[in-house]
């Protein structure tokens, strides 16, 4: 391809409406332009990484057995009805009416529509375990869409569905899927974890993020240091450890403590550390049911662990109102002991055995010092509600650490099991002839996110440092003189002879000065550059750069494609 025959629009200057790095990237070396809030046009540059990454994810797919459909963006009202998810999805479902009156969605997912196909076709054990992916545009009316191809509004995704005859069936397939995301991941030389996550809206018992590490990342994760064990920080499990104390049990003592409403300050005031305190905060539901949740004080409550162990739709923090009304306390001093009104009492697993601790009194300017769990207080049930920490042990294994991350959420698995089977009612016929409800999973990569996201991980402050597999082109050539005729007729040589090679190379041909070849060829990144110039060219030498390293390399005329062909052959062969 020829540089002065192709479309790369790169810019100098940053946008001002590009906070992440991909974004700026993205837009600066002319991959992506802007169309409307969250929508993207994607110029060729940027098509042809999405391609390549659609390319790794598609023979995945099909080798672990998954079979390519496509299904509509546009998907009828009943479906979702049915479903129970046209009201529970929010405004993010963008919904209108056809001339007809009749009402639609542009599809954010498809579990509706595969569910829907999959009860009028599949009617017999034997037709499974089958699996249907797709790549296809979906839409999701973000509220505040930002960072480019990061959280659009449309964006590409490839999703699919596989259905079982049971749930052991079903974690065969999940596995499958499994495995398969992890080939991917690591074929696009992508540093990332598989992270335990919470189902959120898509529901069903279990699932897996695959979390691209980064700075930049939205997400909070954890994982071992000697385990593969990993998950979201909001769906980490705490390690399971009591407190044993061997100081003798104290009598419980209240204690004057002016305007102290914080961990931090009791624990001053009274010089002791935190971890001697229980921290005491009350949550409500929407239905206005109210639970008190108690943690060491150093500990911080994982709002989303608790929300799961209640079964709440929604939870927040009770008002100072319902506060009151259960404890008869301002904020700032509340604790277990002396309710106005019985409430359920649910405790981290830490608090269990904790002895001589202060807690409040549920009085303005009180604390209860020598408190005792079991003794001076009471807990309606001991359970997992905190949030883990950077050096944690690990609660999968006996040696390791956790460690915390950055991540880029850019796939995610999920076991259905029978929440849209049996809401769409699909069903089989097992070997007895008995009706039966089919278990079902869904698997999701953001094919654009992936790009992105590997840019995140994958650049300096010249630009883009692409790794090779999913790189627009594989190696540039650049002539350094194009009014040359030797310079030129050298570089034109080596275009096409790598050409010859199968290797996709970008040939720099523009009339520009060097300074700005090597600026435009560092800004899209490309992971090879071979630098053909008058000077070298007279000792019979080529210049190639290493992208990723910065390393370069003075080759003989003869010796270039040679080079170049082992280098990109070896990297797609690890990613292979």
């Amino acid at each position: 391809m020829l540089y002065s025959r192709y479309f790369i629009p790169t810019i100098k200057e940053t946008p001002s409406d590009a906070e992440v790095i991909s974004h700026q990237l993205m837009l600066r070396a002319g991959m992506i332009r802007k169309l409307a809030s969250g929508i993207y046009n994607y110029l060729p540059l940027g098509l042809r990484s999405i391609r390549k990454f659609e390319n790794i994810v598609r023979e995945e797919m099909n080798r672990a057995d998954a079979i390519e459909m496509l299904m509509p963006s546009v998907q009828p009202a009943e479906l979702w009805q049915e479903s129970g998810r046209w009201a529970f999805y929010g405004k993010e479902l963008l919904r209108f009416k056809d001339r007809k009156d009749a009402e639609f969605c542009m599809g954010p997912t498809h579990e509706e529509v595969i569910t829907d196909m999959v009860r009028r076709e599949i009617k017999s054990y034997r037709q499974m375990p089958i699996n249907f992916y797709q790549v296809q545009t979906k839409f999701r009316d973000e509220i505040r869409p930002r960072f480019g191809l990061m959280r659009g509004r449309e964006f590409i995704m490839k999703d699919a569905y596989s259905f079982d005859v049971d749930s052991d069936a079903a974690d065969l397939s999940y596995s499958k899927m499994y495995d398969a995301y992890m080939r991917i991941f690591e074929r696009c030389g992508l540093d990332f974890r598989a992270v335990e996550a919470d189902t959120g809206s898509i529901g069903g018992s279990s699932s897996h993020e695959f979390m691209v590490l980064a700075d930049s990342g939205e997400d909070a994760i954890v994982s071992c240091d000697a385990c593969r064990y990993a998950a979201n920080v909001e769906k980490a499990e705490s390690p399971l450890f009591t407190v044993q104390s061997d100081a003798a049990v104290e009598p419980l003592q209240k204690v004057l403590t002016p305007e102290m409403k914080t961990i931090a300050d009791v624990a001053a005031f009274l010089n002791i550390a935190a971890d001697k305190t229980v921290k005491t905060l009350v949550y409500a539901s929407d239905a206005g049911d109210l639970v008190m949740a108690l943690l060491r004080g150093d500990h911080d409550l994982n709002e989303l662990k608790l929300k799961n162990h209640l079964g709440w739709d929604d939870i927040q923090m009770a008002t100072e109102e319902q506060i009151f009304a259960c404890t008869g306390s301002p904020v700032g001093f509340l604790g277990p002991i002396g309710l106005k009104k019985d409430i359920p009492v649910v405790a981290d697993r830490v608090v269990l055995g904790m002895t001589s601790v202060v807690v409040g009194a549920n009085e303005k300017d009180q604390h209860f010092v020598n408190a005792s769990c079991g003794r001076d207080f009471a807990v309606t049930e001991f359970v997992d509600i905190r949030t883990v920490a950077a050096g944690d042990a690990c609660p999968r294994c006996a040696d390791g650490k956790l460690e915390m991350w950055r991540g880029i959420e850019v796939g995610h698995v999920f076991k259905l099991g029978t929440k849209y089977s049996k809401a769409l009612n699909a069903t089989y016929l097992d070997a007895n002839g008995r009706e039966q409800i089919i278990f079902m999973g869904c698997y999701g990569i953001g094919i654009g996110r992936t790009v992105a996201a590997a840019i995140e991980q994958n650049h300096d402050e010249n630009g883009i440092v692409f790794p090779l597999p999913i790189a627009p082109f594989h190696c540039s050539v650049v002539a350094v003189n194009t009014k040359d005729t030797g310079v030129m007729a050298a570089a034109e040589e080596i275009y096409f002879c790598l050409e010859k090679l199968g290797i996709e190379v970008l040939f720099d041909d523009r009339d520009e000065r060097p300074g700005v070849k090597f600026k435009d060829n560092d800004l899209i990144g490309i992971p090879l550059r071979v630098v053909v110039g008058s000077k070298g060219l007279a000792e019979g030498k080529v210049e190639l750069k290493i992208r990723s390293t910065g390393e370069v390399l003075s080759l003989a005329l003869e010796e270039v494609t040679a080079t170049v062909k082992n280098l990109i052959d070896a990297a797609l062969d690890r990613a292979a």
